[in-house]
């Protein structure tokens, strides 16, 4: 069983749940549970869906195939995203501050489960490309799924309770560097066990 792979996919799947509820700590937002949650659902489809065309698409090789293949392509994407983010040291197009004034639309500091389907849905993005290479390494859909959903409940929560006693400039600094490195562990694990 790909047990560290499960959890670190979790992690690495929210550590942009942690800068978004770090930014809504910081503004004094509240995420309800059931808003929290359909977050959750959204990521965890997202990578179920994802993982499940990558074990479908590992069929099609041999075991030791569908792992180098699958690691490789989860090396490839944490690459890629370390090299795009240090691109003259942009500041990406899309920061946790950015995505916490577009969910909040009403400005009451509370965001409605209908203002979480927009944010769960941008979140949930994040999960495809990584999981599909998860999948085609044979990590199991069903368990990776929960862990995202686990850990997205988790960093949400743990966010907002964090954001109001930090600054949150350094974690929506470095997020995308973090989720980058641990990407490319869970690859080259993938690709070595």
């Amino acid at each position: 069983m790909h047990w560290i792979s499960i959890v670190i996919i979790g992690i690495a799947a929210n550590i942009d749940n942690l800068g978004i509820g770090v930014t809504f700590g910081a503004r004094s937002t509240r995420v309800p549970f059931f808003s929290n949650l359909f977050i959750a659902l959204f990521s965890m489809a997202a990578t179920y869906l994802a993982m499940t065309a990558g074990s479908y698409f590992s069929h099609l090789f041999s075991a030791f195939w569908g792992n180098l293949i699958g690691g490789l392509v989860i090396v490839f994407l944490g690459i890629w995203g370390i090299r795009s983010s240090s691109i003259k040291n942009k500041q990406p197009a899309v920061t946790p501050d950015r995505i916490a004034d577009r969910t909040d639309k009403d400005g009451d500091h509370v965001i409605s489960w209908i203002e979480s389907i927009s944010l769960g849905f941008a979140l949930s993005i994040n999960c495809i490309a990584s999981s599909f290479g998860a999948g085609a390494s044979g990590v199991s859909p069903i368990l990776s799924a929960i862990s995202v959903g686990l850990f997205s409940l988790l960093s949400v929560d743990f966010g907002i309770r964090l954001g109001g006693k930090i600054t949150k400039s350094w974690l929506g600094k470095y997020s995308d560097l973090m989720g980058c490195i641990l990407l490319i562990a869970i690859g080259c694990y993938e690709i070595i066990f």
